[in-house]
């Protein structure tokens, strides 16, 4: 079986040719390679050095088919999109002709019209996967035309967590991010990790003010506790220079190690016992179940489809409302944890997380998915 993925995901092409992509995404679809004679990637090349997230595919199962980039948020750059559709479904159009099946992950751009064209013209079978948060109640313009527009046509559709209201088309599907050797070495990093008497925390994602990153920091220059050992900061961001010069006249240390790549990233949560994540919108974020492979209990925001997984005192903290004064909050509960509630909470965490595996999305991919198309 032959599979098309349509996306946005970046890609660039370093000096000696290798195309490289983002980083989950690429590591996603060299899973999904196993299960498909080819995959042909339809998505955007950009110009320029590849950040260091970027991955290159490993497999010769998988072939890049590239569209210029385009969108933004300019007016020009929202034209511009429309006055490349032609083009880029002519690319579509081409690569759907030499393949069984189809995979277009939204919401993006180029989907605002690619997803009512595919419905109209086109009988391949195929899904949808919807990245984002599926109930944001005010998505843009662009993300609530394509949420709708989803929900009306029939092909299945996958989204984070699961929603009452919803057509019987569309399934809840977990993101997958843990590999086998990942939930190897989180089970001797859970099996060791004790709570100290100081906690150690960590905060991993881009430092823009959508992440919460801002009132994070306030709320930790509001917190009199000596109960937090430090705080650890993964990634970069628009934000990155004026926390660092907040984090200079912290009492609490704070360790900025930019962006990381992931086996680095996993050592930071092997030094913390929880992770911050006051996002303001998320599907379900990737961090928070590779956090919970590693013993580290989340404290995070009460969106989307968050609180299907972690319930407040149970296995983590929900931040209500999410605000300074909700941060602190939270954090308050996290320092009144004993080591055998922690013990208990992230072994379970830690089963938790075998949802979010490549091996678990592999077997719903096929169970729910390839066994059960329809147009």
């Amino acid at each position: 079986m032959k599979l098309a993925i349509i996306s946005h995901t970046a890609h660039y092409k370093k000096p000696d040719g290798t195309i490289v992509g983002w980083g989950p995404t690429v590591t996603e679809i060299n899973h999904l390679a196993n299960q498909f004679e080819v995959i042909y990637h339809v998505a955007v090349l950009h110009p320029g050095i590849p950040p260091e997230s970027a991955l290159s595919y490993t497999t010769d199962r998988v072939t890049f088919i590239p569209l210029k980039p385009t969108g933004g948020s300019t007016l020009f750059s929202k034209v511009d999109v429309l006055l490349n559709m032609p083009s880029t479904i002519t690319t579509v159009s081409k690569i759907l002709k030499k393949t069984d099946i189809f995979q277009v992950r939204t919401p993006m751009g180029i989907a605002m019209y690619l997803i009512p064209w595919i419905t109209l013209f086109s009988n391949k079978k195929g899904w949808y996967k919807y990245a984002g948060n599926w109930v944001q109640k005010k998505p843009s313009l662009s993300y609530a035309f394509q949420r709708w527009v989803l929900k009306k046509q029939s092909r299945r559709v996958t989204v984070n967590g699961q929603w009452e209201e919803d057509p019987a088309h569309v399934i809840p599907f977990e993101n997958p991010c843990l590999t086998k050797i990942d939930r190897e070495l989180g089970k001797q990093i859970v099996g060791n990790k004790v709570l100290e008497t100081k906690k150690a925390y960590c905060f991993v994602g881009g430092l823009q003010a959508h992440k919460g990153i801002d009132m994070l920091f306030e709320a930790l220059q509001n917190n009199r506790t000596n109960g937090i050992k430090e705080i650890h900061i993964v990634g970069s961001g628009i934000l990155e220079q004026s926390l660092k010069s907040v984090a200079e006249k912290s009492a609490i240390p704070i360790i900025f190690h930019g962006s990381l790549p992931r086996e680095q990233v996993f050592e930071v949560y092997k030094l913390a016992h929880f992770i911050l994540l006051p996002s303001k919108n998320e599907g379900f974020p990737k961090v928070v179940s590779e956090a919970m492979n590693f013993g580290c209990i989340p404290i995070v925001s009460d969106v989307s489809c968050i609180n299907q997984y972690i319930e407040d005192w149970e296995n983590g903290f929900l931040i209500e409302p999410l605000s300074v004064t909700g941060i602190n909050k939270s954090i308050d509960k996290s320092l009144a944890v004993s080591k055998q509630e922690f013990t208990k909470i992230i072994d379970y965490n830690y089963n938790l997380a075998e949802r979010f595996t490549y091996s678990h999305y592999i077997k719903k991919i096929a169970s729910e998915i390839l066994d059960n198309q329809s147009k």
